[in-house]
Parts: structure tokens; sequence; C-alpha cells
């Protein structure tokens, strides 16, 4: 398993960017898919962008397409989230996961085995 920690999250204004990253500690980051999710309140949670591990394959749910990249390092153990163009919908605790499997790209969180504590991004209208 790998330990994950998000950082970025914050408060900006709608229209604006900001970029999450995620640092990953344990063995063999660059042989893990990463996905970030967010779960806004009073909603579940909701896929927003994988990659895979050699960051060959990226996919992302339709509500952000376009605005949003997600990208790693494998060198530096990060997974990064660039977002542009925020809407106050974007407001959410986002989550920053690991996982290993048969596909080269997954969308379920039950694909995911590690998780990141959260970073919350607030879009302000």
């Amino acid at each position: 398993q790998v330990q994950l920690v998000e950082s970025g999250g914050g408060l900006v204004q709608a229209g604006g960017s900001l970029r999450l990253s995620c640092a990953a500690s344990g063995r063999a980051f660059g042989s893990y898919a990463m996905g970030w999710f967010r779960q806004a309140p009073g909603k579940e949670r909701e896929f927003v962008a994988v990659i895979s591990w050699s960051g060959g394959t990226t996919y992302y749910a339709d509500s952000v397409k376009g605005r949003f990249t997600i990208s790693r390092d494998n060198a530096k153990n990060t997974v990064y989230l660039q977002m542009n163009s925020l809407k106050p919908e974007d407001t959410a605790v986002y989550y920053c996961a690991a996982g290993r499997f048969p596909a080269t790209v997954a969308v379920a969180d039950a694909s995911f085995g590690s998780w990141g504590q959260g970073t919350q991004v607030t879009v302000s209208s």
C-alpha cells in the first residue's frame, strides 16, 4: 500500500484556478494508477479523474473534461490535478486515491485501495 497526502486546496473565485498535489510514500508508487475523487456536502463521493501507472492514459468525468488536467511525476511520487475555470459546483473535499487493477484505468472508488485524507476546495460565485 501507499500513504497519500493531498495539498493545494483553498478558496478561489469562480473562473479561477488551483493545483492540487498528492504526495505518496511507500513502495512502488509507479505501479499504481492514481485517481482524484470529490465529495460535496450532502452528496456521495464522485469520480473526477484517473491516470494510469505510466501516465499514458487519462480519463475524466464529463463535468470536468476540458477544465481539469491530471498528471503525475513518478520520480517525485506525486500526482497533480490542475483545475481551471472553476465553478461553484466544483466545491468539495477532493481525495487522492491509488489502485491496482487489471484495466489501465478505473472510475469506481471500490477499485482504489489507498486514500488520502482530503483537501477542501471552495469556489465562490
